[in-house]
């Protein structure tokens, strides 16, 4: 297996309701959780998975979420902090587009990006409960103005630079690196797996699992398009987990997140 190394670049927090994070479980009341992206470097490249939330744009349209980030939380400080910057990045896969998923999409505009060839079409028409899930529309232009948000975008993004190649089913980015296809969350969501030559594989559940008691009692978040798929989907993950003897990391969980290695600490 290659010298795959992953890092996990802090991107602050947000808060929801723990109904929203536990759907129909609950308990309720605010809860903080965390918000990150990917960084895989293998010896084909940097692989980005996801870009954080953008802090105006939560402020704007769901100040309901309490976003806390600092200057070093934002994607181009966390990867200032490795001493990278966003051109240094040859690949950006978006898990899919919610806003807390897309939001530094803009600052990679020589990355080949990549997605689920169902996301950015759901996301350009979205059904009615997923609009505030699908409100950051910055990362590509088509989806922009079909939701009558071109707003959104700079001047400097255009339909080239803004472009997504499509993927479907499992997909291998590089030797040790596979997207794994997890819809439920939404209609195009994928999970990641990542194996190494010197320990166990670390499975990113990313949002098809928000916390680690969402796992163990197969608890669907409060925004998904299928909830049986998303049953379905931590189903597979745990296969994987048992077959690969992997790690397993959780997108949303702060008690979780506080044991996981960040920053310039990385796994490989």
């Amino acid at each position: 297996m290659p010298d795959n190394k992953v890092y996990l670049l802090d991107g602050g927090s947000l808060v929801l309701d723990g109904f929203h994070i536990w759907w129909n479980k609950g308990p309720g009341g605010e809860v903080r959780f965390p918000v990150y992206s990917t960084l895989i470097e293998t010896p084909k490249g940097r692989f980005l998975i996801d870009t954080g939330y953008d802090y105006d744009h939560v402020m704007r349209a769901l100040a309901f979420e309490k976003p806390k980030q600092t200057k070093e939380q934002t994607i181009p400080g966390a990867l200032k902090l490795l001493g990278l910057e966003p051109k240094d990045i040859d690949v950006l896969f978006n898990s899919h587009f919610h806003f807390d998923h897309v939001g530094g999409n803009r600052f990679f505009p020589d990355a080949k990006k990549i997605c689920h060839k169902q996301e950015l079409e759901q996301s350009a028409s979205p059904q009615p409960f997923e609009v505030l899930g699908y409100s950051d529309m910055a990362f590509n232009t088509e989806a922009a103005a079909a939701r009558g948000m071109a707003d959104q975008l700079s001047p400097d993004q255009t339909d080239s630079n803004t472009a997504f190649e499509f993927v479907e089913g499992d997909v291998e980015l590089a030797p040790g690196v596979t997207l794994i296809f997890t819809p439920g969350h939404t209609i195009g969501h994928y999970s990641l797996l990542v194996e190494f030559d010197t320990r166990a594989p670390l499975l990113l559940t990313l949002d098809a699992c928000y916390t680690k008691r969402s796992y163990e009692q197969e608890i669907n978040a409060g925004f998904h398009i299928d909830p049986v798929a998303g049953v379905n989907s931590m189903r597979r993950l745990k296969q994987i987990e048992a077959e690969k003897g992997a790690e397993v990391l959780f997108s949303h969980d702060a008690e979780s997140f506080a044991t996981y290695r960040t920053g310039v600490n990385f796994y490989g």
